[in-house]
């Protein structure tokens, strides 16, 4: 009897450590507050924890679709870049066209023309080339009578200002129509010396030229004659003097072609060489 009530005494003073009811410090409000603080801490370590993990998350999926996005971008712009690199870098320019010579030994000149293009008899020209695609574009030599002229230097015919305007008079003269409603202007647009290689003067000269015609010529209203330009074209003229005569070479050509092809068309002029005739 002794032996239970001691157990049952020892049972009673074990209990209050294994008891699932809160003490008087529970409700005294500083257990409570502790406990509501940590599982507040715990709360919201959890909530940071889903957080970072929803955010590793979506980084992992933006930066998966960021990559590739990049990726065509970059493609992109070196796509745009290499276009105009092509386009503009001289590395990537059209080559040149082949330039073949043109000697002539008996009137005493030479000078290169583009190989594609084809000579054309009875011209009016001592010699004539003409483009075979573009009708417009041409090249011709002429040379005063050597009965008639007595020429030393190209500066016989002034300073190359001078000699620039008499080359724009002699091709409006050339140019005269006898067309109703035809009108043609000119404008000397540069004019330049050089000594070449063979240590003789050449002056270069540049001219535009447009003409200019109406629609209906015989229209007896003016409002039904309406003037419209109907070609535009650069003339390049280089002179030189040799054998007591003036030799010009002439090239004409439309000015839009003139834009994309004058590097060839000033090889062409710079080639321009005339040559003393031995009898």
């Amino acid at each position: 009897m002794a032996r239970l009530v001691m157990m049952q005494q020892h049972q009673q003073h074990r209990l209050p450590s294994f008891s699932p009811l809160p003490s008087l410090s529970d409700f005294n409000g500083t257990k409570l507050q502790t406990q509501l603080r940590y599982r507040r801490k715990v709360s919201q370590l959890k909530e940071a924890l889903h957080v970072t993990a929803s955010y590793a998350k979506k980084s992992l999926t933006t930066k998966d679709f960021a990559v590739p996005r990049r990726n065509a971008m970059a493609l992109i712009l070196s796509g745009c870049i290499f276009s105009q690199v092509s386009l503009q870098s001289p590395a990537f320019a059209a080559p040149s066209v082949t330039l073949r010579e043109y000697i002539d030994s008996f009137d005493g000149y030479s000078f290169k023309y583009p190989k594609n293009w084809i000579q054309v008899k009875g011209a009016g020209a001592d010699i004539f080339f003409r483009d075979p695609y573009i009708l417009d574009e041409n090249l011709a030599v002429d040379l005063s009578s050597p009965s008639s002229s007595n020429y030393k230097s190209v500066e016989d015919l002034g300073p190359p200002e001078v000699a620039g305007n008499r080359v724009l008079r002699q091709y409006l003269t050339e140019f005269m129509s006898t067309r109703l409603g035809v009108k043609r202007e000119g404008k000397v647009l540069a004019t330049s010396s050089r000594v070449a290689d063979d240590g003789k003067l050449y002056y270069q000269v540049e001219v535009n030229i447009k003409s200019y015609a109406s629609n209906n010529e015989l229209a007896v209203m003016p409002k039904d004659r309406v003037v419209s330009m109907e070609w535009n074209r650069r003339y390049l003229t280089v002179l030189g003097v040799e054998n007591n005569q003036l030799y010009a070479l002439r090239l004409q050509t439309p000015e839009n072609v003139f834009v994309e092809e004058e590097g060839d068309l000033r090889r062409v002029m710079e080639s321009f060489r005339v040559n003393k005739v031995v009898a």
